[in-house]
């Protein structure tokens, strides 16, 4: 059977010296093609359906653990998620990190001596490969790199009031009241129990400044006060959804935070 594999890489020599050294190096494996940056390669990845990703970590746009976190998302569960291999040049937290992980890593420059290597996990786990065993791999993978590659420490000055936009206005609203935030485009919407609002700083710089025991992210694009949480429960696809309290949404959460709402 055809083994195939996307390369998401911003850097075209880089990519282009990957795929002929993967060439090389496993002559049967079909590299099904490129992309320049995460928000393409995960457009490829849904469309091509590979068995391999080979997914650079420091993108444009979207970074590579990113790109996977919604690829994880969007995948469908009825068919085998492919295995990711991460790219780094920069990071050794994240390699540390993977080293204790399912997946595998190449270092930048990648040598031929490591990257055989991962020739050889990647055979043996497309021989033995489970229905559903990628996927799971790959949110192992992502909750523990994430906190690695969290850009600030959520350990700075705690906000207590977002100003937002309403109409021509700017509303005070305390941070207590807040339900979830959830990123739209270029805003984030600030939602209250009675009221929505629109905020433009993105969500990965606003999360650092909320309490971690009051605000957890649940998906790439929304963060929820766990005050405000009523049930956690599972749809009709088995993903995990969040009833709140005191808002109609249910909101969906990512196989990577799932494990956080097991116990409720």
């Amino acid at each position: 059977m055809s083994i195939r594999a996307l390369i998401a890489e911003d850097e075209p020599i880089l990519a282009a010296v990957l795929a002929a050294s993967l060439q090389r190096l496993w002559p049967e494996l079909e590299i099904a093609g490129t992309a320049p940056n995460g928000v393409a390669a995960v457009e490829q990845a849904l469309a091509l359906r590979p068995d391999i990703l080979f997914f650079d970590i420091k993108m444009p746009g979207q970074s590579g653990l990113e790109a996977a976190e919604e690829l994880a998302e969007r995948w469908d569960d009825g068919t085998p998620f492919p295995h990711v291999v991460f790219v780094t040049a920069y990071d050794e937290y994240a390699v540390q990190a993977f080293e204790q992980a399912a997946a595998d890593y190449v270092l930048k420059p990648v040598s031929d001596a490591r990257l055989l290597r991962t020739v050889e996990r990647l055979r043996t786990l497309c021989a033995s490969r489970a229905a559903d065993g990628g996927l799971a791999g790959l949110v192992g993978q992502l909750q523990a790199l994430l906190p690695a590659q969290s850009i600030t420490p959520r350990t700075q000055e705690r906000l207590t009031t977002i100003r937002a936009a309403v109409g021509n206005l700017v509303r005070m609203i305390p941070v207590d009241e807040v339900v979830f935030f959830q990123a739209l485009d270029k805003y984030v919407n600030v939602a209250t129990a009675d009221s929505e609002a629109l905020i433009r700083l993105p969500l990965k710089e606003l999360l650092p400044q909320l309490d971690p025991a009051c605000f957890q992210q649940v998906s790439r694009s929304t963060v929820v006060n766990l005050r405000c949480v009523a049930h956690a429960g599972r749809d009709t696809a088995g993903k995990v959804v969040l009833g709140l309290r005191n808002r109609p949404e249910k909101l969906r959460v990512s196989p990577v935070y799932a494990h956080q709402f097991r116990q409720m």
